[in-house]
């Protein structure tokens, strides 16, 4: 039995409500706890399983909405994809440069990686014709941080405001190698000009100002890719064209799921949870420094490696924590969990400034804003920054009504945030945590106690 009264209540037009009503005395954590499937490696994996010869198993599957547009979009590319499922999913593969040309528009979702990463695959089909879509805040997201160096290769794509915008629409061409120097560590930038680099002859490179996730590098090399990476100067070049083979992928836990696990143990009183099976890949592991720079009591145990990746359990245990800066390299390594940082952030001692974050403005939201607005609500003291935010901790929150902006991360951050709230809080659009996190709500009534 729960100490804390969670609920929800599905609205007539789907939206659902998150009423979280902590008791007088407070809660506490406990439990063992297994995130979903890393987002990032289950896309890569049902992409790159698409265009590989032969056939790709995947163990571990992400079932978030996210994933499901990538199978949707390549199923529709001429590719076959089993039901998808946590236990076992089958891609036979069409192999590189044998997408077909759908009858429909693709439509990515939600999703940023889905739509970006798919345009350099696209782009590199000469004779072919696509067009592609998403939903309203996917439409409102940059795409020219991809569009443009794809043209620099001899890509044809056209969409609105100077393309920039989805609805997009691409004719396939030959293209060409370049050696592009990213103005932003980007994963989907980099990963977007690899994937059109696999069908040319030749070296292409792309160098950013700090290394950013590398799961597209690991996942090529499994399947055959000839990549080399310089940490020096921050590059990473593919040598084309390539060929694809059908690989055995296990998707470990996203680390971005079990950061709000993590902050949760160390912020609410008297607890101790255990995320078992996370990939703790160096490029994702941002969120583990902050939080120890921060004084958070968290291990890793049981550490090994799965399919090339990295994996640890790690326990966390609730503490003290204190104020820090973070800014920097550190930042494209932990951009997505900013959101939960900044919840830490409320509950830790002194100011704590996050800077260099301006990407969160052309996220699912403006998260930087969301959360300012949505924290200041609750009662905490939250400075909105260019590119980032300014925390000063030690204000306690008092429940109240707050909006996910139909943001995934911000749902379960504000969900966090109101275990340690008095009273109750209630979260608006929570149904977006489904996006990369189906059955968090379940998971965390389990473990309150």
């Amino acid at each position: 039995m729960s100490a804390a009264v969670i609920s929800t209540e599905t609205q007539s037009n789907l939206s659902q409500t998150l009423t979280i009503q902590c008791p007088p005395n407070g809660l506490s954590l406990q439990g063992r706890i297994r995130v979903p499937g890393d987002k990032s490696i289950s896309h890569r994996a049902l992409m790159l399983g698409a265009i590989a010869q032969g056939e790709t198993t995947i163990q571990g599957l992400l079932l978030g909405e996210d994933p499901r547009s990538t199978a949707i979009c390549f199923q529709a590319l001429g590719a076959e994809i089993s039901e998808l499922n946590t236990e076992l999913v089958q891609v036979k593969g069409i192999g590189l440069g044998n997408l077909q040309e759908p009858g429909d528009v693709l439509n990515a979702g939600n999703s940023g990686t889905t739509l970006r990463l798919m345009l350099g695959i696209l782009a590199s089909h000469p004779g072919q014709f696509f067009s592609v879509t998403g939903d309203s805040s996917l439409r409102s997201r940059p795409m020219s941080r991809v569009v443009k160096p794809l043209q620099q290769m001899g890509a044809e794509i056209w969409g609105r405001q100077g393309n920039s915008l989805a609805p997009l629409a691409i004719q396939g061409q030959a293209l060409k190698p370049i050696h592009y120097h990213s103005p932003i560590a980007s994963a989907q930038v980099k990963s977007c000009i690899l994937l059109a680099a696999l069908s040319i002859e030749g070296r292409t490179t792309v160098t950013e100002p700090a290394l950013s996730r590398d799961h597209s590098e690991r996942m090529l090399r499994a399947f055959g890719v000839e990549l080399t990476v310089d940490p020096e100067t921050k590059s990473v070049t593919v040598t084309g064209p390539a060929q694809l083979y059908g690989q055995t992928v296990i998707v470990p836990g996203d680390i971005s799921s079990a950061a709000f696990w993590l902050v949760a143990g160390a912020i609410v009183p008297g607890s101790e949870l255990v995320v078992e099976n996370v990939g703790v890949n160096p490029t994702r592991t941002g969120i583990l420094e902050a939080l120890a720079l921060m004084g958070a009591d968290i291990q890793l145990e049981n550490q090994r490696e799965v399919a090339g990746e990295p994996v640890a359990d790690l326990r966390v245990r609730s503490s003290s924590l204190q104020s820090c800066t973070i800014a920097g390299d550190i930042i494209p390594r932990l951009i997505d969990e900013v959101p939960i940082l900044a919840v830490a952030a409320v509950f830790a001692a002194g100011t704590t400034v996050i800077r260099d974050a301006a990407e969160l403005r052309v996220k699912e939201s403006d998260r930087i804003a969301v959360m300012a607005q949505q924290l200041t609500k609750m009662g905490a003291k939250v400075t909105e920054l260019p590119d980032g935010l300014e925390i000063t901790g030690g204000t306690p929150l008092v429940g109240t009504d707050v909006d996910s902006y139909t943001d995934h991360r911000i749902a379960m951050s504000l969900a966090i945030a109101a275990l340690n709230a008095t009273g109750i809080t209630t979260v608006h659009r929570a149904e977006a945590a489904a996006i990369s996190y189906p059955g968090f709500f379940q998971s965390l009534t389990e473990i309150i106690h």
